[in-house]
């Protein structure tokens, strides 16, 4: 049995073998250093940004405190979708070259090629907005010291703590993250009390502002769409976008599998929780959110309005309207470990998915080079150098090119989901076409495989609608011609259809509007078909029947590694109560 199809254009040309599929020597190979209680947390570290502390005002003044709480859920239970479906492919061969590769190995090389392209570009962008946005955090404090400064400390910073090997990356993200689970646990628990009363006023809030006028739902585009349901569906399927693209970085798992000691058992580990900190973070502080900040406030609007800041957090937009006011310096510094700590999260990922389409000989041989530490060190330098982009940011005539440049991010990351789960369905096929009997897995995802096709579905289905009005740059203005057009003389000939054509007019202005928030940015599209269609056509790779799908190469290596591993921590004796605290978190 073969386990691939030729798929080269020429002898030698693009050729995929075996040898591509199985991890590098040791010598040349990624170092497993992440240890359970790291590799749960930075887990759960990818889920926490500022999308949460800072992206869910925007939600609340479109969605309503309803359409906030629901929209968040919603989205919370696709984030556990994408997950589960990565971690079952990452318990059972977790290979050290991300999820491009299980993509590159089950469905189709140049579905690996772009998958692995549209997660780089994805980090080249995101890694110097957060640097940028660091810089802005600090300036609440003062604006003496030259933004660009900052910059450059933080990425020395990020760059000298990943190029010190994965241990210490994975302590470092260890108490970055461990800080925002507090802290956001800390929020939260305020929030209730500020809701229970518990505040200088000493006002028992409750649910009040889940009643009109601020609840339950929002009116977003009511003075373009002059319909009050349309409008609140608007607002719902708003939070919906601004919900997906909060969660994304979660994903980040399938790229420290390759790096995470006792894989077939921490990772599942790690998966499992990841249901019960959404549950805990996402959906319990948004739901705080909506009991202690009205959606109609101005203060919200003015938040919204501000830099990645402090006063952009609603969380300090209920401390202000409960009358307290020096909590302010805390939450910015909480803003400030969450951009810090992505930032340092996000060089790494960049650095690890160039090096795996490096060993997978889709990006040049000199990024799959690694040092004594494990680190690929000419990866991180490259990823590095890209951060330096966010001097763009300095420049007013160029920040508005680049800030439309960055909402690509959004979009690159919907992509990946999507390619996750596609990828997760290819492997079912093939385990199932083979005879591989699910229930013998390290890890089985459950509710698959109708989970994988409903994560598939809903992301592209947020993901399209979010990017139309990209597409169609003139939408309000166009819709308000047609909206002339319709109800002109000129229609004369039909004078008891007016309602009618009013009704039409409506529906196409909201579809004009339907995609209004992050991401606006259509192009990551089409360059991912590019790089898809392109890789295709040039090596004339041809998708992987389920038969053909190579579900063996590299899988004996990993299982001898972590043979190894268990042996030798049988050797070093029974783990110290204080060990077992660590392992547990």
């Amino acid at each position: 049995m073969r386990p691939f199809k030729k798929v080269s254009r020429a002898p030698g040309r693009g050729a995929m073998d075996k040898s591509v599929l199985a991890d590098p020597a040791e010598g040349l190979s990624l170092h497993r250093g992440l240890k359970a209680r790291q590799v749960s947390m930075i887990t759960l570290g990818g889920s926490l940004g500022t999308g949460l502390i800072i992206g869910s005002g925007t939600a609340l003044v479109r969605g309503g405190p309803l359409g906030l709480w629901f929209g968040y859920s919603f989205m919370g239970f696709i984030c556990y979708l994408v997950m589960i479906a990565l971690g079952e492919m990452g318990a059972y061969l977790p290979h050290k070259k991300g999820f491009a590769g299980y993509a590159t190995r089950y469905v189709d090389p140049a579905f690996g090629f772009a998958l692995g392209y549209n997660y780089l570009f994805k980090y080249f962008v995101q890694t110097t907005n957060n640097v940028n946005a660091a810089g802005a955090v600090v300036q609440y404090w003062t604006l003496s010291v030259p933004i660009e400064v900052w910059m450059v400390v933080y990425i020395t910073l990020i760059f000298s703590i990943n190029m010190m090997g994965i241990r210490v990356f994975g302590e470092f993200e260890f108490w970055f993250c461990s800080i925002k689970a507090i802290a956001l646990v800390g929020l939260i628990v305020m929030g209730l009390i500020i809701d229970l009363g518990g505040n200088p006023q000493h006002d028992r809030i409750g649910f009040r502002y889940w009643n009109p006028p601020n609840g339950p739902l929002g009116y977003y585009l009511i003075s373009q769409v002059h319909n009050k349901q349309l409008s609140q569906f608007l607002g719902f399927w708003s939070t919906l976008t601004t919900a997906l693209f909060s969660y994304i970085g979660t994903e980040l798992i399938g790229v420290t599998v390759g790096e995470t000691q006792n894989p077939r058992k921490n990772v599942p580990k790690a998966i499992r929780r990841v249901f019960f900190r959404i549950l805990v973070f996402y959906i319990g502080g948004t739901f705080v959110i909506s009991l202690t900040v009205p959606s109609t406030n101005n203060t919200l609007f003015v938040a919204n309005a501000s830099k990645a800041g402090v006063a952009a957090s609603p969380f300090v937009v209920a401390t202000t309207l409960a009358g307290i006011r020096v909590i302010n310096h805390v939450i910015n510094a909480i803003v400030l470990i969450f951009v810090l700590s992505a930032s340092n999260s996000d060089l790494y990922i960049g650095s690890r998915t160039l090096y795996g389409l490096a060993v997978e000989r889709k990006a040049p041989r000199i990024f799959a080079k690694v040092n004594r530490w494990g680190v690929p060190w000419p990866a991180l330098l490259l990823n590095t150098f890209v951060c330096f982009l966010t001097f763009l940011n300095v420049s007013s005539s160029s920040s508005i090119a680049f800030g439309w440049f960055s909402n690509l991010i959004a979009s690159f990351g919907a992509i990946t989901w999507m390619c996750i789960s596609y990828t997760h369905i290819a492997f079912m096929r093939a385990l199932k076409a083979q005879g591989i009997d699910r229930n013998t897995l390290p890890y089985k995802a459950p509710l698959q495989p109708f989970g994988s096709w409903f994560a598939l579905f809903f992301t592209g289905l947020v993901l399209t609608f979010n990017v139309i009005k990209g597409l169609v740059p003139k939408a309000s203005v166009l819709s308000c011609h047609l909206r002339r057009l319709l109800s002109s003389r000129e229609c004369h000939i039909y004078p008891k259809r007016k309602k009618e054509q009013e009704k039409v007019s409506m529906v196409i202005s909201a579809f004009m509007m339907l995609t209004d928030g992050p991401g606006r940015s259509y192009i990551a599209i089409p360059i991912f078909m590019l790089l898809w269609m392109g890789y295709k056509v040039y090596f004339r790779t041809t998708t992987i029947p389920a038969a053909e799908v190579d579900l063996i190469t590299g899988k004996q290596e990993i299982d001898d590694e972590e043979e190894q591993f268990l042996a030798n921590e049988k050797l070093s004796g029974p783990h110290s109560r204080w060990q077992r605290f660590w392992d547990a978190l």
